[in-house]
Parts: structure tokens; sequence; C-alpha cells
């Protein structure tokens, strides 16, 4: 059985959109279905066979993990990496924790659950042979701007601070990355992730695999509404 790759949360943003929850409370604690949110993401990650998990964290940090380390479950390994007095934004965040992530890795956002297939992707990007590639989905009911262009198996362009009408796909929350990526930046920049995807993409260097799966995240107040309706009736059907 093909043994998956370490995966690396990115939970160290100051979560501005939800605020007032998230004036004194990490937005990886926020309560959803009964739990905190960090634990339905582990145990997710679990159920599908990950072995090891890098949480990337910045803001109230430590209260994520104390809580992570009070209360994880057997099966999984959760090492931590901070941003320090700096924020470094998701790219710098990443590049702060390659010593603990290793050669490739997944990357998930903090406040996404992501219920599609790992194993298929990370098939799909040795299949690639490309130095990252990216989970994308079909962007029908328009909640967010699209920021794909993907045609015929490929990723056209990918650029989520200039969306166009062309694109008709969102990233979904998931990557696969060599650390080869992050070669061109120094240790301690800020920079966010969604910039050196971009950069891959213009260069022909991103692949992409497409997923059917709706994308749940609490990155919003909707999004925090819709994803805890999800969850609850997962837990309910369990």
């Amino acid at each position: 059985m093909l043994s998956l790759l370490p995966v690396a949360i990115l939970a160290g943003g100051l979560a501005t959109r939800l605020r007032p929850l998230t004036d004194e409370l990490p937005k990886s604690l926020l309560t959803v279905a009964g739990r905190p949110f960090i634990f339905h993401q582990l145990d997710l990650l679990r159920e599908q066979g990950v072995k090891r998990v890098v949480l990337c964290i910045a803001h109230l940090g430590e209260r994520i993990r104390a809580a992570v380390d009070a209360a994880l479950a057997p099966g999984l390994s959760v090492s931590y990496s901070f941003d320090g007095a700096t924020l470094l934004g998701t790219g710098g965040a990443l590049r702060q924790a390659l010593p603990l992530l290793g050669e490739e890795f997944f990357v998930v956002y903090g406040d996404s659950y992501v219920s599609c297939s790992l194993r298929r992707i990370q098939a799909a990007y040795r299949e690639a042979q490309r130095p990252a590639l990216m989970a994308i989905t079909r962007n029908d009911d328009g909640r967010e701007p699209c920021n794909v262009r993907f045609s015929r198996g490929l990723l056209l362009d990918y650029d989520k601070r200039a969306p166009r009408p062309d694109m008709r796909h969102i990233d979904f929350g998931v990557s696969v990355l060599s650390r080869t990526v992050f070669a061109a930046y120094a240790h301690g920049e800020a920079i966010d992730l969604a910039d050196i995807l971009h950069d891959l993409a213009v260069r022909g260097d991103l692949a992409a695999f497409e997923v059917t799966e709706r994308l749940h995240e609490i990155g919003s107040p909707q999004g925090l509404k819709d994803t805890e309706e999800f969850l609850a009736r997962r837990v309910s059907d369990a």
C-alpha cells in the first residue's frame, strides 16, 4: 500500500474574517460539531492513513499545541513549527518547517476539511513528475472567485489575486510540494503560498488533480456555518 507523505497544516493566520470569535481563540480551536476543528482535521488525516503531521502555527499557537498534545489519539505523530516574532505568511511558514517535513509533503490549510483521497492525489503527483501539484475542483456554486484555468487535464493558470472570467475552477485546499520549490526563498522571508504556486504555474511546474468532492472550510462566517452542519451530520451518521 502507498505510504502517505507527511502533512503540513497551515494554522498560523489571524482569522480576521471571524472576529470577534478569534480575538482570543485561534481558528483551529473554534468549536465545530462539538469539538475543536483541528481534531476533525487530524481524525480525517488519520483515517486516510497519514502518520506524521507538522502544524505551522503563529497566532495563539501555544494554545493549539497545548490542546493537541493533551488530547492527541494514538497513531499520529504531530510536531510544531512556529513563525516566531514576525508572521512569515503561508509560504514562509512552510519554508521554516522544511527540516520537519522532509523532501516532499502535503499541504492543507488550517481552516479546510479536505474529504478527498490523499492517496489518489499523491499518485497523481508522482505521475506528473513536477515539483508541485494542486488539487482543484469546479466552482459551479460560485461561493468564492474562481482562480484556476484548467482544460483537458492541464493547469493553464493559477492566480488567486487576479481571477478572470475564463477561470472555472478553484484550488481545493490541498497540495503536494517538493522542498525544491522553496530553494529561491530565504529562510525567514515572508511570502504567501499562493504567490509561490502562481509562479510555479507560470513556469509550467504546477500540476493539477481535479476532485469532485465539495470543499468545506471555516474561514468565513458562512463557511463556518456550512461546515458545522456538514460535520454534525457526519458525526451523527458515524
